[in-house]
């Protein structure tokens, strides 16, 4: 996209992408410096992102709240990608056939308990 249509494209909302695209897009991004950054690196980058988070749900509005979530998103996707695991494939794995405790789509486990 050149800079004219960035430019038109600025202030519409985009498209809706999938938890793969959004991995693929962070990958061409940014893997080269995500790389050499290493998983430790990157890492602390997510831990100070979910401190934003935990901050902007505490005082922030709801556009701040967006911001950091998608932040998070990103470095979660990133870390992903420098260690060679694709989120949708982990995600379907965990939780395709519903809740990982009960087995259930709408979990019913006990709230004492891990969900």
């Amino acid at each position: 996209m050149n800079q004219a249509e960035q430019s038109e494209s600025h202030g519409r909302q985009a498209p809706a992408i999938t938890l793969a695209e959004f991995q693929e897009l962070i990958r061409r991004m940014y893997l080269p410096k995500d790389v050499a950054r290493g998983v430790d690196g990157t890492f602390m980058w997510l831990i100070e992102e979910v401190g934003e988070l935990a901050s902007a749900l505490r005082r922030g509005d709801q556009q701040q709240q967006a911001s950091e979530f998608a932040d998070v998103l990103a470095w979660l996707a990133t870390i992903a990608n420098v260690v060679g695991v694709d989120l949708t494939e982990a995600v379907m794995a965990k939780y395709g056939s519903g809740c990982p405790g009960c087995g259930q789509f709408v979990c019913v486990c006990p709230d004492a308990g891990k969900p």
